[in-house]
């Protein structure tokens, strides 16, 4: 793995400083948060199969 932190990244462009690592931090917490209330929501929802006839 690559040392330092990561979530202090920056991308320069010029004059222009973007930082990419919040960015990328943040975009990772959602998409972990998201995951664990879908897997959540699923098991409280209690989808059956639906059988075709």
């Amino acid at each position: 793995m690559p040392s330092g932190d990561w979530k202090a990244a920056t991308l320069n462009l010029g004059p222009v400083h973007l930082g990419i690592g919040p960015f990328a931090a943040e975009c990772i917490n959602f998409i972990v948060i998201a995951f664990v209330v879908f897997i959540i929501a699923k098991g409280v929802m209690g989808e059956e199969k639906v059988e075709k006839k």
